[in-house]
């Protein structure tokens, strides 16, 4: 049998004359009841961010929300829960009901919506509106692709200059929403890279380590380059890409709906199927054998130009020293980083960290760090030995060779 309603509207009393304002509204079973059924009461908290909470004699419902005029703007649905039984009841801007899809498409969909409604509600929290936020992570917030978690950890780094300035760059912005460490890994890896490289270019020139300082700063660099966009390449992110055009072929389409790590945990309303996950290894080795021939071809003609210069002025290491091949070397390098580098970074920043570590020492920075520096060297130290046997099995180095 439906109930009949009488809402009762009861302004909190207030000192005279300025807001904050607040607003009781009670929602009773018959017209004349001792105990209201529901209370909802309406407090604004600051000048542009409003309390809402919902009180009932039930046991099973009590619910707070907060939300900002901007989030009536842009039409939020506020979803409330009853009991054990799932139902749900809502409103939007326009004042009409909300509901869920009453179709498969509906999973996706509510998913989309609750994270929109997540997103708008840890805005007005903050005290922001969508409009003061960069366009990309507006547009993600609108289409319901990132949940509030993802905004509130825009908030956090926006709060360091660097990080804000940083962030300017959409693929530096996507890979630190993902991971707040990624800087702390970049750092690591790169670390660890100029350490051992400079250990192999002198245990290679010993006494002329100095006098070819150039051309090992050279080596170096080109090495470091390569450890950048191995942690870059394959590091998890948070996709705030703006759509495709109309137009667009139909690999172009799917390569844009893979992750960039195969491995990484998909957000609420986005999820990946396996042959996505496949087309962001395929990618990211694609990517990676250009930069491994790319950094290898330069490694190789600089080493080659001081042998040669070697030779000219010493006639007597003529015969000591060869010339390194350059082609097969390159594109040996290349095949090394799409396949065997590839596969290790990916596993190493979508399953050991984003997938183990991380849920497990999520409280813990300082120790996470340790342990995820810990096997970045590991991996960093297998993949040297990885090469060693590689070069070796192609011929393009020989048992003797010294590499790194």
């Amino acid at each position: 049998m439906p109930l009949s309603t009488a809402l009762i509207f009861i302004p909190s009393p207030l000192p005279s004359p300025s807001p904050p304002r607040s607003l009781s509204l009670h929602l009773h079973p018959h017209p004349h009841p001792i105990t209201p059924l529901f209370s909802l009461s309406f407090t604004p908290k600051t000048a542009s961010v409003f309390s809402l909470s919902l009180k009932s004699s039930h046991p099973h419902l009590n619910q707070l929300f907060a939300f900002s005029p901007d989030a009536a703007a842009a039409d939020i649905e506020i979803i409330a829960t009853y009991g054990g039984n799932g139902g749900t009841g809502g409103s939007n801007g326009n004042g009409n009901g909300g509901g869920g899809g009453d179709n498969n498409d509906g999973n996706d969909d509510k998913n989309k919506k609750k994270n929109k409604n997540e997103a708008l509600m840890a805005l007005a929290e903050a005290g922001r509106s969508l409009e003061s936020l960069p366009k990309d992570l507006k547009a993600a917030i609108e289409d319901g692709r990132i949940p509030g978690s993802i905004v509130l950890r825009y908030l956090d780094l926006e709060k360091s200059g660097f990080l804000l300035w940083l962030m300017k760059f959409g693929g530096f912005k996507e890979r630190l929403l993902a991971d707040d460490l990624f800087l702390a890994k970049v750092g690591m890896e790169c670390g660890v890279g100029i350490f051992t490289k400079t250990a192999a270019e002198y245990e290679k020139r010993r006494e002329n380590f100095f006098n070819e300082l150039e051309i090992v700063f050279a080596d170096v660099v080109m090495a470091v380059i390569a450890d950048f966009m191995l942690v870059y390449l394959p590091a998890p992110t948070v996709s705030l890409r703006p759509p495709l055009s109309l137009n667009a072929g139909r690999l172009a389409k799917f390569f844009y709906n893979c992750p960039d790590n195969a491995f990484q945990v998909a957000l609420s309303g986005t999820p990946f199927s396996l042959l996505q996950r496949l087309g962001a290894i395929a990618r990211n080795g694609s990517k990676l054998f250009a930069v491994g021939t790319t950094s290898s071809l330069v490694g190789t003609l600089v080493t080659n130009a001081v042998i040669n210069a070697r030779k000219a002025v010493d006639q007597s290491a003529a015969n000591e020293v060869e010339n390194v091949p350059v082609l097969s070397t390159s594109v040996a390098y290349g095949v090394y980083m799409a396949v065997s580098s590839n596969l290790r970074y990916q596993v190493l920043a979508g399953v050991i960290e984003q997938r183990f570590l991380e849920p497990l020492l999520h409280k813990h920075k300082l120790l996470l760090s340790a342990i995820c520096f810990a096997v970045r060297t590991g991996n960093t130290y297998l993949g040297s030995l990885l090469w060693v046997d590689y070069a070796r099995l192609i011929g393009i180095q020989k048992t003797q060779d010294v590499v790194e």
